[in-house]
C-alpha cells in the first residue's frame, strides 16, 4: 500500500513537471506560429508537402519557438511576476529553476536545428534560428523595455515562421514568401496593441513602454485602425506577386480585412476595453483563417490535378 502511494505521488510529480516544461514553450502562441509556418510550406509546394518534410517542419518549428519562449521567460522573470497574465508561468512561479529552463531551451534549440537540417535543409534551420535570435536578443533583451515601438520592430520575430515553412520545402525564399512575412509583420502591432489596451495597467506596473501606456488608449486605437487598413492593401497586393494564390485568397483577405477595420474603428470610437478584447480575439481568428485560406488556395491546383 505504501509503495503504491509512493508510485502514485511520483507519477503525479512527473506529470506536473512535464506540464510545467510544456507551458514553458507557450503552447497557445506556438500553435499559431506553427500554423503560419505550415501555410508557407503549402505555398511553396503548391499543394500538400510530403510527410517527411512536414514532420521536420513541425518538430523544428515547435522546438525553435519553444526555445525562444523559454528564454523569454528566463530573461523576464521579474516582468512576469508583476503581471497578472504571466505571474503563474513556471519560472515566475518557481516551479522550474532558471538553470533547468536554460538547459531545456538549449536542448530545444539544438533539436530544432538538427530536425530542420536533416529532414529539410540548412536554409530552413538557419531561418528558424534567426527568428528565435531576433525574438530573444533584439526584442526581449533590447527593444521591449526601451521603446514604444518595441512590438513594431520586434514583430519581425513572429513573421519568420512562414519563411521557415517556405524554405523547408523549396530551399529558397521568393517574393511571395516575403509577402507572408510582411503580412504577419504588419498584423502584429494591432494584435498586440489591442492586448496592451486590455492589460495596460499590468504593463505600466511592469514598466514596459507599450503604446497605450505611453501615448494613451486613443493614440493606440488610432494606430490599430491605420494598421488594419494597411493590412487590406498588403494582403490584396500579395496576389500580384504570387503565381499560386487567386480568387479564394483575394476575396477572403478583403472580407477579413474589412471586419478587422470595422472592429478597429469601433475601438477607436468608443475606447472601451470590451472593444479591445473583441479586436484582439478577432485578430487571432483573422490570421488563422487567412493562413488557412493560403493553404486551401495553394492546394486547389494540386487537388484538380
Amino acid at each position: 500500500m505504501q509503495n503504491q502511494k509512493i508510485i502514485l505521488k511520483t507519477n503525479k510529480s512527473i506529470i506536473k513537471s512535464a506540464k510545467d516544461y510544456f507551458l514553458l514553450t507557450k503552447p497557445r502562441v506556438l500553435t499559431l506560429l506553427i500554423f503560419t509556418s505550415v501555410s508557407g510550406a503549402f505555398l511553396a509546394k503548391q499543394g500538400f508537402p510530403n510527410p517527411l518534410e512536414l514532420l521536420g517542419l513541425l518538430i523544428g518549428g515547435y522546438c525553435s519557438s519553444g526555445s525562444a519562449a523559454t528564454l523569454n521567460m528566463y530573461f523576464e522573470t521579474d516582468v512576469d511576476q508583476n503581471m497578472g497574465r504571466t505571474k503563474n508561468r513556471p519560472i515566475a512561479e518557481g516551479t522550474i529553476s532558471h538553470n533547468k529552463a536554460l538547459v531545456f531551451a538549449i536542448i530545444l534549440a539544438l533539436a530544432s536545428f538538427l530536425s530542420l537540417y536533416f529532414l529539410n535543409n540548412l536554409l530552413a534551420a538557419v531561418l528558424a534560428f534567426l527568428g528565435g535570435f531576433f525574438y530573444v536578443v533584439i526584442y526581449t533583451l533590447y527593444l521591449k523595455k526601451r521603446t514604444v515601438q518595441n512590438i513594431v520592430v520586434g514583430g519581425a520575430a513572429g513573421a519568420f515562421p512562414p519563411l521557415v515553412g517556405y524554405a523547408a520545402i523549396s530551399n529558397t525564399i521568393t517574393l511571395e514568401a516575403i509577402y507572408l512575412f510582411v503580412i504577419i509583420f504588419f498584423w502584429t502591432p494591432p494584435h498586440f496593441w489591442a492586448l496592451a489596451i486590455m492589460i495596460k495597467d499590468d504593463y505600466a506596473k511592469a514598466k514596459i513602454p507599450m503604446l497605450p501606456v505611453v501615448k494613451g488608449v486613443e493614440n493606440a486605437s488610432l494606430q490599430i485602425l491605420l494598421y488594419s487598413i494597411l493590412l487590406i492593401l498588403i494582403t490584396t497586393l500579395t496576389v500580384l506577386v504570387s503565381s499560386v494564390l487567386g480568387g479564394i485568397y483575394l476575396i477572403s483577405s478583403i472580407l477579413l480585412g474589412l471586419i478587422l477595420v470595422y472592429k478597429s474603428f469601433k475601438l477607436y470610437k468608443t475606447l472601451e476595453r470590451k472593444e479591445a478584447v473583441s479586436t484582439y480575439k478577432f485578430s487571432l481568428l483573422y490570421l488563422f483563417i487567412l493562413m488557412g485560406v493560403v493553404m486551401i488556395d495553394s492546394s486547389v491546383n494540386f487537388i484538380e490535378f
